[in-house]
């Protein structure tokens, strides 16, 4: 085993009477709809509430939504109402010097993050847990997390959690927590005070139970003031209210190595161990705070020679709270004492998954090993996988007390398909790229062909899921993709197309999972990364959504969608002028028609995954709703920077591309109305022809009267019928 690192730290009189007497009067309906000037937004960061210049847009535009979304799952009925997390990890900081950057405080978050958005973990909802790593963990960010969104959102039978892993320092006999532009020269003004920490916690943070997880304690060696005595017992005394669990004890540090999981910080990847099922001694299904701090505590300490003594502090809490849930682990027989024991896995071929107990524990390759030690005694499940080929297992393997298993696995035999199920794919593929209704029935039936002949035949599993998805088969379509996924579950692509679905099908926080999972083996995979830009937009968390819309268009930049979903969040972000800017760049890059593609679904042809507002196969040209849709965002991002006479030739072309838009419909009314005040003003002054007015005015009352029409029960049809009983009192006092 390698040696463990240490981690350091509107001319006559009669019209102007007319349009004033409409302006006053509609004033009221304005002071209605959302504010256009934008607000001091907060810093950047995963997530931010959305602005209120936006939040009726937001609601216009989900009209057509597939489904409703999908039902949050308590983890034990009644037990936890919400839970929200927030999530920092710093490996690298902008002003340390390279001795004192760290490895692996990124990964141990994304671990964490992962397991506590897993069903078969935390079971958080993904846009309730909030991640800063590395650059986007500024000052700044982590204070908005902790002094604006999580006080908003957290109730008093909430469950709060909040890990951090980074370098904590002592200044002026004061305990900080260092965010990634920490300086060294004015640590009590750049860092994150504990007594604030303490604070926040405890009279802003709602919660009935509260967690606080740190693997701060790395800095001895950087600043001479660092105590690690007295840095532990801050952050124990944070509150006393709180379960804490840090990652050492006095005068310890912790560690960090790549024996762990492949790379994590040591008490980090026994806290993930933990909360997936390996701390649940007595076999309920459920992780406790007790249960968690025994398991971490005995494997820490054993695994670095009592050099490092993780230390909890449960306050008043009730020290059964519950942190995980996990029913399939659940044991028949209680084990009240246990020593852990080490699995060391070696593997012939390189990227191997390998599987344990049905969960990913990591990647092997040739030369080497993964060790997971932790692991509770008796027999385990083991499973590795590689695309392509037959998987070695699932079989069982022992695990004894206090011993390391080292186990082979052996990736051999290239999986041999018949070749007419291969001709039966091919068929039903080319059929599929073909769209439309009639087509995907074809391809339905080639593809269940395909699979009769080989039941394990993952592609066709996944294409069949693409194809019942088309045809609006939402239960059909989400048992071929699992299929596809239970007989490959490195099959990225089969989970990105699973995620799709299930964005058209109203799933978010299962789409988030199945991003994550898939971005965790592909992190360049630009479609499922604005596949989850798009469902953090949906969820609300624009913030989050441009972070994933900005990787989506670094790493494929000539796809457009990651430009369109970028340019949907920073216009609800309020960033009207970058918005119209990436709006006009997905227009620039999807210009073309599905006549030039010879009758392609724009759908099926790659360019467009869950939209969210599937319609039914062949009855719609998707590509024009999209491009429609992004006409209506830059006529609302000039709306929103005054400019009016540039935005209604954007919303007139998406009223072309999609007739019977509300939102387009209704924020075109509003622009003629912003017009026609702005005439019937200049004509006090000015000589003009009050005709222009009038007809504004009229055009303006057809927008609104279209909107009722398509929707009379939305805000925007409420507002609508305010607008047009004002419009038509003005021009029947004077016609």
């Amino acid at each position: 085993m390698r040696r463990p690192i240490m981690r350091c730290p509107v001319r006559c009189a009669f019209l102007s009477a007319c349009i004033l007497f409409l302006l006053f009067a509609v004033s009221a309906v304005r002071a209605q709809e959302p504010q256009t000037n934008p607000p001091t937004n907060p810093p950047a960061s995963q997530s931010a509430n959305p602005p209120a210049a936006q939040s009726a847009p937001n609601a216009a535009r989900d009209l057509k939504p597939v489904h409703p979304g999908e039902n949050a799952k308590p983890i034990v009925p009644g037990a936890v109402p919400q839970s929200y997390a927030l999530v920092v990890g710093i490996a690298h900081y902008e002003n340390l010097p390279a001795t004192a950057q760290l490895q692996y405080p990124n990964r141990d978050a994304q671990s964490i993050y992962t397991t506590l958005i897993s069903e078969q973990g935390g079971e958080f909802p993904a846009s309730h847990v909030h991640m800063l790593t590395d650059s986007q963990a500024t000052l700044a960010n982590v204070l908005h997390e902790l002094n604006s969104w999580l006080p908003s959102v957290t109730a008093p039978d909430d469950r709060v959690l909040i890990y951090f892993a980074g370098h904590g320092f002592i200044s002026g006999g004061k305990g900080y927590l260092a965010p990634y532009d920490i300086n060294l020269h004015n640590i009590a003004a750049t860092a994150i005070p504990m007594e604030t920490l303490g604070r926040l916690i405890g009279t802003e943070i709602k919660g009935k139970w509260k967690v606080l997880l740190t693997d701060a304690c790395h800095s001895g060696a950087i600043t001479p003031e660092t105590d690690p005595k007295q840095l532990n017992q801050l952050l124990l005394d944070v509150h006393q209210s709180l379960f804490s669990l840090t990652a050492s004890r006095d005068r310890e540090q912790s560690f960090e190595s790549a024996d762990w999981g492949g790379g994590h910080g040591i008490f980090t990847y026994y806290v993930v161990q933990g909360l997936q099922g390996a701390a649940d001694v007595n076999g309920d299904g459920v992780v406790t705070a007790d249960e968690l701090a025994e398991y971490v505590h005995t494997n820490v300490r054993q695994a670095t020679g009592s050099r490092q003594n993780p230390t909890s502090e449960r306050g008043s809490f009730d020290p059964n709270m519950l942190l995980a849930f996990n029913p399939d682990r659940a044991k028949t027989v209680t084990q009240t004492t246990l020593n852990y024991g080490t699995l060391i896995v070696q593997s012939n071929m390189d990227d191997t998954e390998f599987w344990l107990d049905g969960k990913k524990a990591g990647v092997v390759s040739k030369g080497a090993p993964l060790r997971l030690p932790g692991l509770a005694p008796g027999a385990h499940t083991i499973k590795a996988i590689h695309l392509g080929y037959e998987p070695d297992g699932p079989r069982e393997e022992m695990i004894y007390p206090g011993q390391e298993t080292s186990v082979s696995m052996r990736i051999l035999i290239p999986r041999r398909r018949s070749q007419a199920a291969v001709d039966l794919l091919d068929e039903g593929v080319e059929f599929y790229k073909k769209g439309f209704e009639a087509n995907y029935k074809k391809a339905e039936e080639k593809l269940n062909q395909a699979i009769a002949i080989d039941p394990n035949y993952s592609e066709a599993y996944m294409y069949l899921g693409r194809v019942e998805n088309a045809l609006w088969q939402d239960d059909k379509a989400s048992a071929a993709f699992q299929r596809a996924i239970a007989i490959d579950p490195d099959y990225e692509e089969a989970r990105v197309s699973y995620a799709a679905a299930l964005l058209d099908q109203g799933g978010l926080d299962e789409a988030v999972r199945q991003l994550n999972a898939a971005l965790e083996k592909a992190p360049n995979d630009g479609t499922a990364s604005y596949l989850l830009s798009q469902a953090y937009f949906r969820e609300g968390e624009y913030a989050a959504g441009k972070k994933a819309a900005l990787r989506a268009t670094s790493v494929a930049p000539a796809n457009g969608e990651g430009h369109f979903w970028l340019a949907e969040c920073e216009r609800h972000l309020n960033e009207a002028s970058n918005a119209e800017e990436e709006y006009r760049q997905y227009l620039k890059l999807t210009n073309f028609n599905s006549g030039a593609l010879g009758n392609v679904n724009y759908y099926v042809v790659g360019f467009l995954f869950g939209m969210g507002k599937k319609h039914r196969a062949a009855q719609q040209d998707i590509w024009r709703e999209q491009q429609g849709q992004a006409n209506i965002g830059i006529c609302d991002c000039e709306y929103m920077q005054k400019r009016y006479d540039a935005a209604v030739p954007f919303c007139e072309k998406a009223l072309e591309l999609i007739p019977s838009d509300l939102w387009a419909n209704y924020r075109l009314g509003v622009i003629y109305i912003e017009q026609a005040n702005a005439r019937a003003q200049a004509t006090q002054t000015v000589s003009a022809d009050p005709k222009n007015v009038t007809d504004l005015l009229k055009a303006a009352r057809i927008r609104f009267t279209s909107v009722v029409t398509v929707n009379p029960d939305t805000d925007e049809a409420g507002r609508a019928r305010q607008y047009i009983a004002k419009i038509d009192a003005a021009l029947a006092s004077h016609p």
